[in-house]
């Protein structure tokens, strides 16, 4: 089974060396595509760097900060062009714990999409300050109430896939990014018919760097998720 880790970043560079060797230590023996915003921090030197003496570690460098949702799709559509049986989406910070990534893809053996929830056993969630953790967790249930989807973490971005199910998604149909990504990916398999499941994971704040997060990210994530409850109302009618 090929198991390919994607993974974009925007000025990582003090993190992203750690993650892709931890990532690289693990039994399931992942590679790793980076799809770097041309970071000013010279991420990408690490990473192409890393490739010169890992063949497993690949790069795609693209011309500037384009988004988080673009940047999953090119690594969505680079891996399935290769061959991969698996993907794995994470975050390049360690909020997400590589160890996991193992939990994630042996799930995958009861489900086709697996989410690494921060909510699905209480809040796992370590130093966010509460004004974030509100947002985060009022974000889910708005989301959840409004889309119908029985998931409690659709805003979360620690997700594995197989490749059925990710060679179903007209990727040109999605162009929303950060939060709302997450959610439209999450609506699109669960529309059609695809089988998601949870498992908790613990969420950590960022080890080094600063938070993507903005208010355009937060209100787009809002008018998505009407959007997607008046598709839901018209499939019904």
């Amino acid at each position: 089974m090929k198991v390919l880790v994607v993974i974009p970043t925007y000025n990582e560079a003090e993190n992203i060396r750690d993650l892709v060797e931890e990532l690289r230590a693990l039994p399931i023996d992942p590679e790793v595509l980076v799809v770097d915003d041309n970071s000013p921090d010279g991420t990408w030197k690490i990473v192409e760097e890393m490739g010169r003496s890992d063949p497993k570690v690949h790069l795609i460098k693209r011309e500037g900060k384009l988004g988080l949702g673009s940047a999953y799709i090119k690594g969505f559509k680079w891996a399935l062009t290769q061959g991969y049986d698996v993907i794995v989406q994470m975050d390049a910070d360690f909020s997400h714990n590589p160890r996991d990534v193992q939990r994630l893809v042996e799930a995958l053996e009861e489900c086709d999409v697996v989410i690494g929830s921060r909510y699905c056993n209480g809040v796992s969630v370590v130093n966010w300050p509460i004004s974030r953790l509100l947002l985060s967790y009022f974000a889910n249930q708005y989301a959840r109430l409004l889309t119908g989807i029985k998931i409690n973490d659709l805003t979360g971005g620690f997700k594995a896939f197989k490749r059925e199910a990710l060679e179903r998604v007209d990727f040109s149909r999605i162009r929303s990014d950060g939060y709302a990504f997450q959610i439209e990916m999450n609506f699109t398999l669960w529309y059609k018919g695809f089988k998601m499941c949870e498992i908790p994971i613990i969420f950590v704040e960022r080890r080094a760097g600063k938070s993507k997060l903005s208010k355009r990210i937060i209100w787009e994530a809002f008018w998505l998720v009407i959007r997607l409850f008046v598709r839901r109302m018209l499939r019904r009618v």
